[in-house]
């Protein structure tokens, strides 16, 4: 049996693996790739079978573009697509093998999924589609694959469909639930660091405060054997906050009732 691991990053080129062989890793410029190898369940090894380009931009082969191409669920053609909340996403590639090969393409359907965090529970650590081995030894897809999970690092979910002939290229279809998918994202993403940012704010201040008082507190212990009241910092001061308070409030009060007076003056 053989078993393909499927490896993306859809922002940027998938970084070289340490103490892999370069013909056991897909080009430069891949951003998903599919890395076949044979399983052999009796002597429990697997030997490596081919690394398959399905998307990236490869400049130095054969000079094929990434050409995404974008389509929002609610606007889509389709009833069924219009019923969720994401986009499609297709990345295309190159031929594979490079000699009379078939064109490579992936099409990922992000779903919004605002409580992702919440479910990262996977059958499997990583994104695998194994395939069977017919009589004649002809590949075939182990449909009993598709349903896999792997969690993407960032509270979603990643889920294989098919990887198969549609026309003339051979897709690979993914379901990628995230949070990020959703129309009110970016919203709440601001608003999450906003809130975040004032917490911040304050729990420094409690803190700050916090340390001061107990470093306070423990010096005049030591140095003063200082007990109770006394123990706190300034704490003559922090007596007086309620009489100091009180006084201010009855200037305040004096100043808003007097300010039709001439400076404390009467007339003659």
């Amino acid at each position: 049996m053989t078993n393909t691991t499927f490896t993306i990053d859809i922002c940027k080129p998938l970084k070289k693996a340490k103490g892999i062989p370069k013909e056991e890793d897909c080009p430069n410029g891949t951003m998903l790739c599919a890395i076949q190898r044979l399983v052999n369940t009796f002597e429990d090894s697997t030997s490596f079978i081919r690394a398959i380009p399905i998307a990236g931009k490869y400049t130095l082969h054969g000079g094929t573009e990434l050409d995404p191409e974008i389509t929002r669920l609610k606007t889509s053609s389709l009833a069924s697509d219009r019923e969720k909340e994401g986009f499609r996403l297709a990345l295309h590639g190159p031929k594979y093998p490079e000699k009379n090969g078939v064109k490579q393409k992936a099409v990922i359907e992000f779903l919004c999924n605002d409580k992702a965090e919440e479910k990262i529970v996977m059958k499997n650590k990583g994104s695998v589609a194994p395939r069977k081995v017919d009589e004649d030894g002809d590949e075939e897809e182990d449909h009993s694959a598709r349903g896999e999970m792997a969690d993407d690092g960032h509270g979603g979910t990643v889920k294989y469909l098919d990887y198969s002939m549609v026309g003339d290229s051979e897709v690979l279809s993914l379901e990628w639930q995230t949070k990020y998918a959703c129309e009110d994202a970016g919203k709440r993403g601001d608003d999450d660091k906003k809130s975040s940012g004032h917490w911040g704010f304050f729990t420094c201040i409690f803190l700050g405060t916090a340390a001061y008082l107990i470093f306070g507190s423990w010096l005049n212990y030591n140095r003063y054997s200082a007990r109770g009241w006394d123990l706190v910092p300034h704490s003559e001061t922090i007596r007086d906050i309620p009489y100091i308070f009180k006084d201010w409030m009855r200037r305040v009060v004096n100043t808003l009732q007097g300010g039709g007076s001439r400076g404390g003056y009467s007339a003659v």
